[in-house]
């Protein structure tokens, strides 16, 4: 076997990886007659000058099996984004005084350039990043169709609910009232008739549509770190502070947008039966979802019961 030196090995590399981009051998149709298959990576946050040895570790697994079922006759759609929003991005720019648009770009051409020397299998045509307005205009879109939205029982095929259109509750409103209504929705909405909601303003039409809504508007209690100036998820926070910057974190209730995502706890459960995952990654995500299955008692309190009296319900 001859013997190269490091110039030549990267010249050799540097030719295939040309010839690779330039023929698109990784560039996905959109029409083929192969069966469909994707492989999709993390996204990394392009707030540092480049990769860790975190990112190919992960990559490099992903990207073999992606090749594999190439070399198995699918049509195998491998994409690459970069997730440019959130914390990362924002205190690197303010580590760096630069503005968090001209460091991000930097950083992901960077990485961009990086994980084409490790010769992974992308289709680059198909890049992403959320930083994008042309991508984040979508999660936007998203929203506005949660928020027009809300959760109405057994609506959907084998009996789950699904998300209706908000106009059709309005219009229940001012025909019944919420007399009849299976929502998934706040514990705390007071029955109305007709006649009391065409007689409501619109803010208190929007107060009460916001405990139906599937995004809403509630206050809540929140991770609030104050030198971050944001809410922080509980993987964020460790031993009472940030994970980015050390920063004291304390809990407090604040007005936040919530999404009713447990209106979809049992379908969820139900479809995690059905895909091809790790049992333990399936039972991490059945602790998540946190379905508790019990009863619940009435115990009565005492010299109260004279006419029904108060109780105490406890699961």
């Amino acid at each position: 076997m001859a013997d190269y030196s490091k110039d030549e090995i990267k010249r050799i590399e540097e030719k295939w990886r040309v010839r690779w981009q330039h023929r698109g051998d990784y560039e996905v149709k959109n029409s083929s007659d192969k069966q469909k298959y994707y492989v999709l990576d993390m996204f990394p946050y392009p707030s540092g000058a480049g990769l860790h040895v975190g990112h190919p570790l992960g990559y490099i697994a992903s990207d073999i099996f992606a090749r594999y079922k190439r070399l198995k006759g699918y049509n195998v759609l491998h994409p690459m984004g970069f997730d440019a929003f959130g914390l990362p991005a924002e205190q690197y720019a303010i580590q760096t005084g630069q503005h968090p648009r001209v460091t991000t770009e930097k950083n992901i051409a960077t990485y961009i350039e990086q994980l084409g020397k490790l010769g992974l299998s992308y289709d680059w045509k198909r890049k992403v990043e959320t930083a994008d307005p042309a991508y984040y205009k979508w999660t936007q879109w998203i929203f506005m169709q949660l928020f027009n939205c809300w959760y109405k029982h057994d609506a959907g095929e084998q009996g789950w609910g699904k998300a209706t259109p908000i106009a059709e509750l309005i219009t229940h409103f001012e025909v019944h009232g919420n007399d009849g209504v299976r929502a998934a929705c706040d514990e705390t909405v007071a029955p109305f008739t007709a006649a009391a909601w065409i007689a409501m303003n619109e803010i208190v039409k929007e107060n009460i549509l916001q405990k139906y809504r599937i995004a809403y508007l509630a206050e809540t209690m929140v991770n609030w770190c104050a030198a971050l100036g944001t809410v922080l998820s509980n993987d964020e926070v460790k031993d009472g502070v940030s994970e980015r910057g050390g920063y004291p974190v304390e809990r407090k209730k604040m007005l936040q947008w919530n999404m009713r995502i447990s209106a979809y706890g049992e379908r969820l459960l139900t479809g995690l039966d059905k895909i091809d995952w790790p049992e333990p990654m399936r039972e991490m995500q059945r602790n998540w979802i946190g379905k508790s299955i019990g009863c619940e008692m009435d115990f009565q309190l005492a010299d109260n019961n004279e006419q029904g009296g108060l109780s105490i319900r406890v699961f």
